[in-house]
């Protein structure tokens, strides 16, 4: 029986999960549960210039992870059961040697300080408009890491498909590395860089999908707020060149971070180019510093200090430029402001609001194409 790709996901997950017990009965795994459930609520303020964005709520996330160790490996699989069919996040095997692993399946791979770090962990409740769009996020490949005292590294060989994303063709390769002279509880600073070159086969044509970035500027619920950066669907294959530097800092309560990349994408005829940008910044209120694990270079939970939990206010400007030549010709760009205030309690719970005021800018016309305030919200849960 031959069953469609987009199901594989939920069949891989069953069959881990009865593989497993008699694995473990037999001392060869371990195994350990983890998940999340997000459930997120945005209220719109729309200005008239183009069609309004609807208030809206939903459950975002329905994560259910399995992890451990499977015959001198570790594993894991996981998968996000909250839209009409399973879609498959991480699911790898690894294996470490000393300070360095290896790591085969498909993964998140290295590329930016803000998508390195967990949807968990994150002040705000969207990502930067940098990490939306340049970042390769879950691919198929063959990655490894490393650190030696202050230095961390990564490197990945990877395919432009995923495990449920199939019609987009190819393959890239990247490299992450950075260096944190300051690493202890409270005193942190960070600086790292990444790279990577993408080749896409045939976009638009012979059943690959066609190559587009097209962000929300007004959060996950605006789909009429989308900025379409690039559009390349001529069958032409395309290179992309991808960049980015980041850098961060924590002095006890107080943290900030910010980062700058670009891309630029060639198909023999056009060339497109992105670049963004942002800076942001945290004040936890109740004293507590934000945690960072300087051996992956990235920031991961934080653990609140009082019974009654954290509180953490947060700010972050954010911008995206996109332009592409000479036929379809185009130039667009988008700026938000976000300012929030984020609750976390003392183990597996986080409440979130935030305020965004985006704007939409045709900059060959010199005009305002919209300006939408955004109140969103999220309860979240993990363990």
């Amino acid at each position: 029986m031959n069953f469609p790709r987009q199901h594989l996901s939920g069949l891989s997950l069953l069959a881990l999960f009865a593989v497993l017990p008699a694995a473990q009965a037999q001392d060869s795994a371990s195994i350990k549960f983890s998940g999340r459930l997000y459930y997120d609520v945005a209220r719109f303020d729309n200005d008239g210039r183009s069609k309004p964005e609807r208030d809206n709520d939903d459950l975002r996330a329905a994560w259910l992870a399995a992890s451990g160790k499977l015959y001198g490996f570790d594993y894991k699989l996981e998968g996000d059961f909250a839209g009409h069919r399973p879609v498959a996040r991480d699911v790898y095997l690894a294996r470490s040697f000393g300070s360095t692993t290896l790591t085969l399946g498909q993964f998140k791979q290295y590329f930016t300080l803000d998508d390195r770090a967990s949807t968990n962990h994150i002040p705000t409740i969207e990502r930067s408009w940098l990490a939306q769009t340049l970042a390769p996020t879950y691919r198929l490949g063959l990655g490894i890491t490393g650190y030696d005292q202050q230095v961390f590294w990564s490197g990945s060989l990877y395919s432009l498909e995923s495990i449920d994303a199939w019609k987009v063709k190819g393959r890239g390769f990247g490299a992450r590395a950075g260096y944190a002279p300051w690493k202890t509880p409270g005193q942190v600073l960070h600086f790292g860089a990444a790279v990577a070159r993408e080749y896409y086969d045939n976009p638009g044509s012979d059943g690959a999908a066609a190559l587009r970035l097209q962000p929300r500027s007004a959060g996950y619920f605006g789909d009429n707020s989308r900025l379409t950066l690039l559009d390349f669907h001529s069958g032409r294959d395309v290179t992309a060149q991808k960049f980015g530097l980041e850098a961060a800092g924590v002095h006890q309560q107080w943290s900030w971070q910010a980062e700058y990349g670009g891309a630029r994408y060639n198909d023999g005829q056009h060339k497109a180019e992105i670049r963004s940008g942002y800076l942001q910044g945290s004040w936890l209120l109740t004293g507590e510093p934000r945690a960072y694990d300087a051996k992956a270079g990235r920031f991961v939970q934080l653990k609140p200090a009082r019974a009654g939990g954290a509180w953490e206010l947060v700010a972050r400007y954010d911008r995206i430029d996109g332009r592409q030549w000479p036929d379809t010709r185009s130039d667009v760009a988008a700026q938000a402001w976000t300012v929030g205030v984020n609750w976390y309690a003392p183990r597996h719970f986080r409440l979130m609001l935030d305020w965004t005021d985006s704007r939409r800018r045709d900059e060959l016309r010199d005009s305002l194409l919209d300006r939408t305030g955004t109140l969103a919200a999220r309860a979240q849960f993990d363990f």
